[in-house]
């Protein structure tokens, strides 16, 4: 509750600008140079703070010699999100002067938990520090009055200015640029390089952050936005693995299924058996992808970020604003626009996007649609009369008239700052920043993200009631003991509630008969998760053993796998092995690939072997986790080397054995 009432005090607009950015007077405007010194002192970091992506605390005083860009921001807030890549920009051209710091002073409770933001600073793949500033103190010194906020503090530690809200490469590279010119002349910068220590490691889950899901019951199919990953991965309704979309890299390519790029991907909706439209939110833009021709192609969206002035246009002229989520219904694709806080529609035979909701001013407001505001519209589900939306920033469930001249309304949520976990009916039901909606007999099962729970919502009696969790983490079995972790989307197939749980890396499947909850371990019997690119370098652990020697015949490679004191095999997630042979002398047998749930070691394959000499290549995929932590789970891989020589003075069987060291804090996801 405090955090809510500072905030309503510290909060009253949006993105106001509290300083001109280096501001200098120059005494003479055709020959005076501009100065860009700062002349007040920069507050000094309070101690005490938890920090991230470093060994120790950072101070001001230590970082003397160094450009310092501070940068205020709740992970929530889209608009935070907005200047990521601005802030990758300036830090990479000006990697060896700048020392950007992360200062998170969080909106949400839920925002303000250290394990939370180092969960989204891996996701960002932020690789700067960054500051929990959980009770506001960096914020207040520094008169920060809105998310975002940006301090440039120069060398000598004084303010050079600030400013408040998005657009921001070009005047800061601007004011660095001069910055570092100005006090290089004095020999004042200092290139050292920072010690930095990233939060995540290169260690993978065959699912990153997944965002949303999307359930085919009349097919069979699900289908996950596998958002770090950039990537759509398809299986049916039991985890089989049926076909990747995207080739994992960030992009916004077009092409073929194995070309494709996307850049973290939310939304998915279908629109017939043969076309699926996504929402490829890092690239603002809309993809559709065709079964029948296995191809993907833009339909929206210039792959640029803009905000949007026009009320409507062709779809591939428009700049879109970072799309959360998509919806299809009768020739229309509707477009949750988180970053316009606005609802679009786009005619897909005419190609022509418009408004349908929301002015653009962040704010909850019902009535008339087009002059009703929203706050960061991030899930979007229908009962063919209505469009039910999540509402994100306001933790609000909202309904608009699926024509553009009628209503919106709002089922539970009354405002910004209104925010927590309760149970209850309309105007007392707290919720806190939901992502995820879906609208299943006559109910609305809704991703209460920040609560780490399903809740079940009425919208006529606007009764809402915990379905599913009880505390943040990762936990199957009965709904009031399930725990999930930040779930960002779900949809349900008959009695089947399918659930994205993002920060855990999985999809979780609810019974809503028996109301049990599991996780859905993926199948991926032909290695589509984990196969690389073309031509793409081997990234893992490579061991080479001594040569071997073995008799001629039938015979059997032995594989044995032990893990560090405290681990054990994680049965969520299937182990996995793929042998191949250079040369004559080994002929391998079909059993050297395989896809195992709960291995039994030692694992065999079949060899048959002639006179000669060959080397055997083993691809291992190992999921293992604490014995009494299932939500610390880690991944393994390693490629063995083996060269064999068949001779009549040889052995009869192939050994080989692979001893997992004890991972450090670093490598869990």
């Amino acid at each position: 509750m405090a955090r809510k009432a500072l905030m309503a005090v510290l909060i009253i607009i949006s993105l106001v600008v509290a300083a001109a950015l280096a501001q200098q007077t120059r005494t003479d405007d055709s020959s005076a140079r501009r100065s860009f010194a700062g002349t007040t002192p920069a507050p000094e970091f309070p101690t005490g703070l938890d920090w991230l992506n470093t060994e120790t605390p950072l101070t001001l005083e230590g970082l003397k010699g160094k450009v310092v860009l501070l940068d205020f921001w709740t992970y929530g807030c889209i608009n935070c999100i907005h200047i990521i890549p601005d802030l990758k920009k300036l830090e990479e051209k000006y990697a060896d002067e700048l020392v950007v710091i992360g200062v998170h002073s969080a909106k949400f409770d839920n925002e303000s938990v250290t394990e939370n933001i180092r969960n989204v600073v891996m996701r960002y793949e932020l690789e700067h520090p960054v500051v929990n500033d959980e009770n506001f103190e960096i914020w207040r010194s520094y008169a920060a009055r809105a998310w975002p906020t940006l301090v440039l503090i120069d060398p000598a530690g004084n303010v050079v200015g600030s400013h408040s809200g998005e657009g921001i490469f070009e005047p800061f590279d601007e004011a660095i640029g001069g910055v570092i010119e100005e006090f290089d002349a004095q020999g004042l910068i200092d290139r050292t390089p920072l010690e930095i220590r990233l939060e995540g490691t290169t260690a993978e889950t065959p699912l990153r952050f997944p965002g949303k899901v999307l359930a085919d019951e009349e097919m069979g199919r699900l289908f996950i936005a596998d958002s770090n990953h950039n990537r759509i991965v398809v299986t049916d309704l039991e985890g089989r693995v049926q076909t990747v979309i995207g080739d994992g890299k960030a992009g916004l390519e077009d092409g073929s299924f194995s070309e494709a790029r996307f850049f973290r991907p939310q939304g998915i909706t279908l629109a017939g058996a043969s076309t699926l439209y996504v929402a490829d939110t890092e690239n603002h833009a809309i993809r559709k992808i065709d079964f029948a021709t296995e191809r993907v192609e833009t339909v929206a969206g210039t792959g640029k970020q803009g905000y949007l002035r026009v009320r409507q246009g062709p779809a591939l002229e428009l700049a879109l604003n970072s799309p959360w989520d998509v919806l299809y219904h009768t020739g229309t694709l509707y477009i949750a626009m988180a970053g316009q806080h606005q609802l679009w529609s786009l005619d897909l035979q005419k190609g022509v996007a418009k408004v349908h909701a929301g002015t653009g001013r962040e704010e909850l407001k019902d009535g008339y649609m087009i002059a009703g505001g929203l706050n960061q519209p991030s899930g979007l589900a229908t009962d063919g009369e209505k469009l039910f939306f999540a509402d994100s920033e306001a933790s609000a469930i909202r309904t608009a008239d699926l024509f553009i001249m009628g209503q919106l309304d709002t089922i539970v949520g009354t405002g910004l700052f209104d925010f927590g976990d309760v149970d209850g009916v309309g105007d007392d039901v707290r919720l806190q920043h939901p992502l995820g909606i879906d609208f299943h007999d006559g109910s609305l099962y809704v991703a209460d993200t920040y609560n780490s729970k399903i809740k079940l919502i009425d919208p006529l009696s606007r009764r809402s009631t915990t379905l599913l969790g009880s505390e943040v983490g990762w936990r199957d079995g009965p709904a009031a003991e399930a725990q999930f972790n930040e779930p960002g989307g779900l949809s349900t197939a008959g009695n089947k509630l399918y659930i994205a749980d993002t920060n855990n890396h999985v999809i979780r499947v609810a019974d809503l008969t028996t109301q049990e909850v599991e996780t859905l371990v993926l199948i991926d019997t032909e290695g589509l998760l984990t196969r690389r690119a073309e031509g793409e370098a081997y990234q893992g652990l490579l061991i080479r053993y001594d040569p071997q020697q073995v008799t001629a015949g039938e015979r059997q490679l032995e594989l044995t796998i032990t893990l560090p004191e405290g681990y054990q095999l994680n049965d969520l997630a299937p182990f996995s092995m793929t042998w191949q042979s250079s040369g004559d002398a080994v002929l391998l047998g079909e059993d050297a690939e395989q896809t195992i749930v709960k291995p039994d070691f030692p694992l065999q394959v079949s060899l048959t072997l002639q006179e000669g000499a060959a080397m055997l290549t083993g691809e291992l995929v190992v999921y293992y986790c604490e014995y009494d932590a299932v939500g610390l789970c880690l991944i393994d891989e390693a490629k063995l080397e083996l060269p064999i020589t068949v001779t009549p003075e040889g052995r009869e069987t192939v050994e080989a054995s692979y001893a997992i060291t004890a991972p450090s804090k670093l490598d869990s996801f």
